[in-house]
């Protein structure tokens, strides 16, 4: 069986209505799906600007980029699928015609579709090797992090990426238990550390999150990209972000506020001197978060904020 026929239906993504409406796709727009994960968000954006726009899709996730690309197909050469990450955005679209796009859309983290393949690694639900990489064609693999770095580096990962207040305890046992080659491994250690306690939230949640983040350096890439994609928008163009936990959620907000000021200079400098200047308006002034309703029919929901700003 392959990577592709081994993933389940794909439900339909997270804040879909909310995303299409602040994006408010045109006929002859041109877009970019920065993380096209199965194409949902894709499709709604190709249907919405029918019957001339057009959208690129990127994705790190070869298995993403398959699906995506069967699930477009009905919409010909309107859409245009690549195997790649946003922060080279510019140089991909330069490579296809396009110097701008009027929407943006970012769908940060893990998707459902990653959880729920076991052999990738991203989930203690399963017992698999220990990947949790985006793009498992290159990169270093969770195994290699976990088995390879010091303890109190190991330590700082779990702490600023998971908020772990345990992180020393538990980089402590995953080191007197080295080496650690599966789900199953890791989140037994993690557990043996924390203990179970009262909490409806497995002990290794927070473990896990740390780590994926720091194997695919998620956080840099995003607040490095959100400047960049900016720039990249015409006059009026929006770009939306969904995100998933605190820190991604935080980072976010303070790159949409840096970029949404004129002077980001320290607060006792009395004259400017940094010359940065607003490119964009902030325009949901608290995240966008999902219905009771899709909460019910998909509990991954509970979590997603939708931050938007608008190029001026």
């Amino acid at each position: 069986m392959n990577a592709v026929s081994s993933v389940s239906e794909p439900h339909r993504p997270v804040l879909y209505q909310e995303t299409i409406e602040y994006l408010t796709p045109k006929n002859f727009g041109y877009y970019l799906d920065c993380t096209a994960g199965a194409g949902g968000h894709a499709e709604g954006i190709l249907q919405a600007s029918s019957p001339g726009g057009k959208l690129v899709a990127l994705d790190l996730d070869p298995t993403a980029v398959q699906l995506t690309r069967e699930r477009l197909q009905p919409f010909g050469d309107r859409a245009i699928v690549i195997h790649g990450s946003y922060s080279d955005a510019a140089r991909i679209l330069q490579r296809t015609g396009w110097d701008s796009v009027d929407g943006i859309l970012m769908d940060l983290g893990v998707s459902s579709m990653q959880l729920d393949q076991q052999e990738r690694g991203f989930s203690f639900r399963y017992d698999a090797p220990l990947d949790m990489r985006f793009d498992p064609t290159t990169g270093q693999s969770a195994a290699e992090l976990v088995n390879t770095i010091s303890e109190k580096d190991l330590a700082d990962i779990i702490w600023r990426y998971g908020e772990e207040r345990l992180s020393r305890r538990i980089a402590r046992k995953i080191v007197e238990n080295r080496p650690i080659e599966t789900t199953f491994q890791l989140a037994e250690v993690v557990r043996s550390a924390v203990g179970r306690g009262r909490s409806k939230i497995d002990p290794a949640t927070r473990t896990f999150q740390a780590i994926r983040i720091a194997v695919n350096d998620e956080l840099r890439v995003v607040e490095e990209a959100i400047p960049n994609l900016i720039a990249l928008l015409t006059p009026g163009g929006r770009l939306a972000v969904i995100s998933f936990h605190s820190l991604e959620d935080r980072l976010v907000k303070q790159a949409f506020k840096r970029e949404s000021i004129d002077c980001i200079c320290p607060p006792e400098q009395v004259i400017c001197t940094c010359g940065h200047r607003a490119s964009v308006k902030i325009l949901t002034s608290r995240p966008i978060t999902a219905s009771e309703e899709e909460i019910k029919e998909n509990p991954r929901a509970r979590s997603a904020k939708l931050r938007v700003v608008e190029k001026k």
